[in-house]
C-alpha cells in the first residue's frame, strides 16, 4: 500500500552517510538507527496499511541534543518527522524516505509533582497512564485516558489532542495541558505556560496543542492533576436499536447531567470485547451505554436513577450498576480492550475518527449502516458517545484484492456524512496523512492557507513533517505575507517588520 508522500530529495538521499556520520556525533553511541532491519520497528504506526523506512532514525536523550539535531536538519534542509510511543492512528509518525525519525521514547522521566498546585512536570516520552501511576499514591489521577493509554506518550497526546473515556467531563489534552517546552526548526528553546493557571498574551499552547509535530518538537509537558472522586459507579444499559442508545445520550446530556464517561458499542463490538475480557456484558441487545457517575456519593445516587429513569423512557431493555471498585473497572475494561478484541473476529480493521453534533447519532449510525451495505463491509461501532466522538471500525481482510481499497472509501464516506451533519473531521487522531485529502471537505483554499501560514511562521521552510494535514502545502512565499497593489503596499501607514 503506497500513500502519496512529498518527492523524496535525491541530494539529500545522496548524502546519507555524511548525514548520518553527523547525527552520530551529535548523539553518540546508540542514538542513531541506520541498519534497515533495524530501523524496520519504526516504518509505520498504528495505521498499518502504510509502511516507510526513514533515512535514519535518532533517539536523543537531551534538549540540547534535540535542539542539536533540528539545527542540523534546518541548516542542510532534511525533514524531521518527530515520533513518541508510534500509537498514532491517521499515519502522523510515518517516516520519510529523505527524512530524519526523530524519536522521543528516551524522554521517559517524570521531573515534578508539584501536589500544592496539582500538576507534574513530565518529558514527551512518559506513558498517558505512567502520570497517574505516578501520583495515585496520594489520591491523584491524570484525566484524560486514551485506550491506548498503557502505551501511548503524552508527547503524542500533546501532538494529537487526545481524550479519552472520560474526556466528557474532564476534557481532552488540550484542557489538562498547563505548559510544555518545544523545540523550533531552528533549534530555538520556547516554554508556553508552566504551572500557573492562565497565560498572558496569545494561546500559542493551544496551538501547540493538537499541531501534529508540524510547528515544534515538544520536550516537556506540565499536566493539571485532578484528585480522584469519593464516589464512581458505572451502569451498563442495553437497547434493542443503536438509535435508541443515540436518543438517551441525547436526553440524560438534555437534562443537564454530565458523566465522568458515556460510551457506547453496537452488538458486534460488544460480543467482541465480552469475548475477550468477560466483563459482564449482555449479549442479547444491540446497544450498549456505559455510564459513570462520580462525585460524593449522594450525588452519585441520585443521578444514578435519574439515568435510570431516562434510560427505561428511551426503551432500554438491561440496566446493571456496579456494586465494588472492581465491578466498574471490569465494565471499563471491556470497552478499552475494544480494539484489540475486534481484531480476533477480523483479519483486520480500520479504525475511524470523526466527531459529530449528539443529536445527529441516529442519523450517522443509520447512514453508516448503509455505506456497510454499499461497500460489503461490517463495521463495528465503538464512540465516546458523549461528546460525539465516532470511532466506527471498518472489518476487512487485506489479503482480499480490493477490500482495503473499499474500507478507505467506506471510511471517507463516514467523515464526509460527519461533515455533512455539521461534524468534524477528527475528534482525537489528528489529521495526518489518513485525512489529508479530506479536508477540503471541511476548509476552503483560504481557509487551508490561512493555516500554513501560521506554519511557516514556526517553519517557513516546511521541514518538520511535511506531507501532513494539507492536501496541497504552498511555499511560504507564494501564501505572501501582505497584499501588494500597483506598487502599492495595503495600510502604508503601519509599521514595517
Amino acid at each position: 500500500m503506497s500513500v502519496l508522500m512529498p518527492k523524496p530529495s535525491a541530494a539529500v538521499l545522496s548524502r546519507r552517510a555524511e548525514i548520518v556520520a553527523a547525527l552520530k556525533a551529535i548523539v553518540p553511541g546508540e542514538g542513531v538507527v541506520e541498519a534497515r532491519d533495524e530501523m524496520r520497528v519504526f516504518e509505520t504506526d498504528g495505521l498499518t496499511a502504510y509502511r516507510q523506512l526513514p533515512l535514519a532514525v535518532v533517539l536523543p536523550e537531551t534538549v540540547a541534543e534535540v535542539a542539536a539535531v533540528l539545527r542540523y536538519c534546518h541548516a542542510n534542509d532534511i525533514p524531521v518527522v518527530p515520533r513518541g510511543s508510534g500509537t498514532s492512528l491517521s499515519g502522523g509518525a510515518l517516516p520519510l524516505e529523505d527524512g530524519v525519525l526523530l524519536v522521543l521514547s528516551r524522554f521517559n522521566r517524570v521531573l515534578d509533582i508539584d501536589f500544592d498546585n496539582r500538576c507534574a512536570v513530565v518529558q514527551p516520552g512518559v506513558t498517558n497512564l505512567g502520570i497517574t501511576r505516578a501520583v495515585e499514591h496520594r489520591g491523584f489521577y491524570y484525566a484524560p485516558d486514551p485506550s491506548s493509554q498503557i502505551a501511548c506518550s503524552i508527547g503524542g497526546n500533546v501532538a494529537e489532542n487526545s481524550g479519552g473515556v472520560h474526556c466528557l467531563k474532564y476534557g481532552l489534552t488540550s484542557n489538562n495541558v498547563l505548559g510544555v517546552e518545544f523545540v523550533t526548526m531552528e533549534g530555538e528553546v520556547v516554554r508556553l505556560g508552566g504551572k500557573h493557571l492562565d497565560s498572558e498574551g496569545y494561546d500559542l499552547l493551544g496551538l501547540m496543542t493538537g499541531s501534529e509535530g508540524l510547528l515544534g518538537v515538544v520536550t516537556e509537558v506540565t499536566v493539571r492533576i485532578l484528585q480522584a472522586p469519593e464516589t464512581a459507579r458505572a451502569v451498563l444499559i442495553g437497547f434493542p436499536t443503536s438509535e435508541e442508545a443515540g436518543a438517551c445520550v441525547a436526553a440524560i446530556i438534555a437534562k443537564g447531567i454530565i458523566p465522568g464517561g458515556m460510551e457506547m458499542m453496537d452488538r458486534p463490538a460488544i460480543a467482541a470485547a465480552e469475548a475477550f475480557v468477560h466483563a459482564g456484558y449482555p449479549l442479547d441487545v444491540e446497544a450498549l451505554l456505559i455510564v459513570e457517575l462520580d462525585g460524593p456519593r449522594a450525588e452519585v445516587d441520585h443521578l444514578l436513577a435519574e439515568v435510570e429513569a431516562i434510560a427505561l423512557a428511551n426503551g432500554s431493555v438491561t440496566c446493571r450498576v456496579s456494586t465494588s471498585e472492581e465491578e466498574r473497572a471490569a465494565f471499563w475494561a471491556g470497552r478499552k480492550a475494544a480494539f484489540p478484541a475486534v481484531g480476533r473476529i477480523s483479519p483486520d480493521y480500520y479504525c475511524m475518527d470523526g466527531t459529530i453534533p449528539r443529536k445527529e447519532l441516529p442519523t450517522v449510525l443509520a447512514g453508516m449502516k448503509a455505506l456497510s451495505e454499499k461497500y460489503g463491509l461490517k463495521v463495528a461501532n465503538v464512540f465516546h458517545a458523549g461528546d460525539g466522538n465516532l470511532h466506527p471500525l471498518i472489518l476487512y481482510d487485506a489479503n482480499k484484492p480490493g477490500e482495503l481499497e473499499a474500507a478507505e472509501e467506506f471510511g471517507n464516506d463516514i467523515l464526509r456524512l460527519c461533515v455533512k451533519v455539521g461534524g468534524v473531521l477528527t475528534g482525537e487522531h489528528g489529521v495526518g496523512i489518513e485525512k489529508r485529502d479530506l479536508m477540503p471537505e471541511m476548509f476552503s483554499e483560504d481557509d487551508l492557507k490561512h493555516q500554513q501560514r501560521v506554519k511557516c511562521a514556526f517553519d517557513a521552510k516546511h521541514l518538520l513533517n511535511p506531507g501532513k494535514v494539507f492536501p496541497v502545502l504552498h511555499r511560504c512565499a507564494e501564501l505572501g505575507r501582505m497584499h501588494v497593489h500597483r506598487g502599492e503596499v495595503a495600510f502604508p501607514d503601519l509599521p514595517r517588520f
